[in-house]
């Protein structure tokens, strides 16, 4: 009788042993003969956490470390074929000067498309330069590493992903790599902090960037669809002084955005520079806007915000979190900016869903939703959560909504802090 197991197609056994912890694949030897050799030819190689769990104690976690990377190099040394994918990613693995023999026998290997290089917590690696010979990548993830570009690097013409975490690399640097791929479709660059970057990528559709900046403009993006943008900058006033980006240079260069997500500093960010009052550019597809926190009591992320919505005709769902002080915002400058900046005609013929949260009840907040609720006749839902968890004072807002007029028929306003919620009923 056959041995089912042993009458599998390599085809098969390899698929099988791709799915499974590395440590697993190595050890499928004891099923049969025909088994014994292929886990040597697997093209992904996967050293994570799932084959060796994270060891605590400090005596310990030096023998494990020994032992990972006896492993790591004994699996290497034993491959026969092309590897594919190659993943490192263990927060016990520091301090490792094999990891420059793993990246040459990858680039040797030749056939190197996805690699991921996710080390220890505490300790930064030299990316070597070898790496950059890895010509077929299409996708590259480092984090916690020191990278420098050679001056023989020319590019990765194939990559589509780029991700980098906590990597200490320059400005020039990045913008470099990222004008000599020209497939880039993906770029994250988390915590890579006080950079001052010029990102020129023509067909880039997904872009994440966190961390402190110090200027950022985004310059013949025509396909970015989704953008993410979490700015800290420590110091406000040498911001104001040192950036010259503003709304028209940071959002110019990406015509056709769908989703934008602003957090920390970003409205900020994009109030600083020339006149918003009079903006040419227009996004027609943007259907999701997300900025979390706008200050209600300056009038230039206010402006901000506007621009973005009037830019925005296909606008969907928006979301808003204020960052108003109550006790110093009862009086507001500048209240004229509703009737000038938002006609009785403004028409926001898309907009479905709002959802508003640390909402301080400012003057400023609650002429944002008044021109919101008037100015949004197909509009849904709009949720808007106080600040302060109080009943008098959320019953004092209530009231104040329920005396705005409504564009749309079917809009229901929920007034909540989750404890206490409450339906507003439809104004006049």
């Amino acid at each position: 009788m056959s041995d089912l197991i042993s009458d599998l197609p390599n085809s098969i056994i390899e698929t099988i042993l791709i799915q499974v912890p590395i440590i697993d694949a190595t050890r499928t030897t004891i099923l049969s003969p025909r088994w014994r050799d292929i886990w040597r030819s697997i093209n992904h190689l996967v050293f994570d956490e799932k084959s060796f769990p994270v060891y605590v104690n400090y005596d310990d976690r030096l023998v494990f470390h020994e032992r990972i990377v006896k492993f790591i190099s004994t699996v290497l040394s034993l491959h026969e074929g092309p590897i594919h994918k190659f993943q490192i990613s263990h927060r016990s693995l520091l301090g490792l000067p094999e990891i420059d023999d793993w990246i040459l026998f990858l680039s040797r290997n030749g056939g190197v498309k996805d690699l991921t290089l996710d080390l220890g917590v505490h300790q930064f690696f030299i990316i070597p330069s070898c790496l950059f010979d890895c010509e077929k990548l299409t996708r590259l993830e480092l984090s916690r590493c020191e990278l420098y570009l050679p001056d023989s690097f020319k590019g990765f013409s194939c990559l589509k992903r780029l991700n980098l975490t906590q990597a200490l690399v320059s400005s020039q640097a990045i913008e470099r790599l990222v004008s000599t791929c020209p497939l880039l479709e993906s770029l994250s660059l988390i915590r890579c902090d006080c950079l001052a970057l010029t990102i020129s990528a023509p067909n880039l559709k997904y872009m994440q960037l966190f961390g402190e900046f110090i200027d950022i403009r985004l310059v013949d993006m025509p396909l970015l669809v989704e953008l993410f943008v979490s700015m800290y900058m420590p110091d406000d006033d040498l911001w104001e002084q040192s950036s010259n980006c503003n709304f028209v240079k940071f959002l110019s260069g990406v015509p056709n955005l769908k989703k934008l997500d602003g957090f920390v500093h970003f409205t900020k960010y994009l109030s600083i520079g020339n006149e918003l009052r009079h903006l040419a550019m227009m996004f027609n597809n943007l259907e999701c806007i997300q900025l979390r926190p706008v200050c209600f009591t300056d009038t230039k992320e206010i402006l901000v915000v506007l621009g973005l919505i009037r830019c925005s005709p296909n606008l969907k769902e928006l979301q808003i979190s204020g960052m108003s002080d109550i006790r110093v915002s009862t009086y507001a400058q500048d209240l004229d900016i509703w009737e000038r900046e938002c006609p009785s005609d403004s028409i926001l013929s898309k907009l479905k869903a709002v959802d508003l949260e640390e909402m301080s009840g400012v003057p400023h907040e609650i002429q944002f939703i008044k021109f919101l609720l008037g100015s949004s006749p197909v509009l849904e839902k709009m949720f808007i959560i106080p600040y302060i968890n109080n009943k008098e004072y959320l019953l004092k807002m209530t009231v104040e909504l329920m005396k705005f007029r409504r564009a749309s028929t079917k809009a229901e306003v929920y007034f909540t802090r989750l404890e206490y919620p409450i339906r507003v009923s439809s104004g006049f």
